[in-house]
């Protein structure tokens, strides 16, 4: 299975979590992660790595990468 996410999924793991709906949505973002790193595969484009690109935290550039 072929998986998009966009670069607001890719950051909400950086969000704060004290709302309940952050913190479900960053487990359910984790969670497809792994499992892209076991079967399903992970597809980007040109437009995510763009907007990655002009996140100003360079921690945070570097997670979402």
């Amino acid at each position: 299975m072929k998986i998009y996410l966009d670069v607001c999924c890719l950051c909400r793991p950086f969000d704060n979590h004290s709302d309940t709906r952050v913190r479900l949505e960053t487990e359910a973002v984790l969670s497809i992660l792994k499992r892209c790193s076991l079967d399903w595969e992970l597809v980007t484009s040109t437009a995510v790595l763009y907007e990655i690109g002009l996140i100003g935290d360079p921690t945070r550039r570097s997670h979402a990468l």
